[in-house]
């Protein structure tokens, strides 16, 4: 069934979304690259197409008035900087205490290019015990991809030799922006 943002992705943008979001009650998803503002509403659009219960984590910045009220109507929680509340503890905290979310981070917390990719969203997965849901966005496809799902947490130069073999390929709109994740 096509949705208002479904419309608008595919037949005004003309973006395509490959894969089926899988069925997991919980997660942190991902998805990158994350070079240009305009990731975060293909993002958004793509993920309420595939009718997944999701809150998008944003930084801090975004949230003022009147874009606050915009981000809110978007899905965004504020994060980075917020006084007594670590990130990584609240998303944990959130995600303890629902049936069913999927908590959306771009890891990479820059449009512009960073060549170490924020490590939150793996401590968060591993300490809520939810799996990493790994989505791009593909501008020279023009399409969305759910890439795959990362069970095993255990070790985190196994998530990162995953997450490179699954973005290897993918393309961002500031394409020179774009680095794949290191270990450290």
């Amino acid at each position: 069934m096509k949705t208002i943002s479904g419309y608008l992705l595919k037949d005004i943008l003309g973006w395509k979304i490959k894969g089926d979001f899988p069925d997991i009650k919980k997660s942190i998803t991902i998805f990158a690259p994350h070079t240009a503002h305009t990731d975060a509403l293909y993002g958004k659009l793509g993920i309420a197409q595939m009718g997944v219960k999701y809150l998008f984590l944003s930084k801090k910045e975004l949230f003022f008035f009147p874009m606050n009220i915009i981000m809110k109507k978007f899905g965004s929680m504020a994060v980075r900087g917020v006084k007594d509340k670590n990130a990584i503890y609240q998303v944990v905290e959130i995600l303890n205490n629902t049936d069913e979310l999927h908590v959306v981070i771009s890891p990479e917390g820059w449009i512009r290019k960073v060549t170490k990719w924020n490590k939150g969203f793996y401590y968060m997965a591993k300490k809520a015990k939810v799996p990493i849901i790994v989505t791009s966005l593909d501008y020279q496809k023009k399409e969305m991809e759910i890439k795959g799902v990362i069970y095993d947490l255990d070790d985190y130069t196994n998530v990162i030799e995953q997450l490179n073999m699954m973005y290897k390929d993918v393309t961002g709109k500031v394409h020179r922006n774009f680095s794949l994740p290191s270990e450290n």
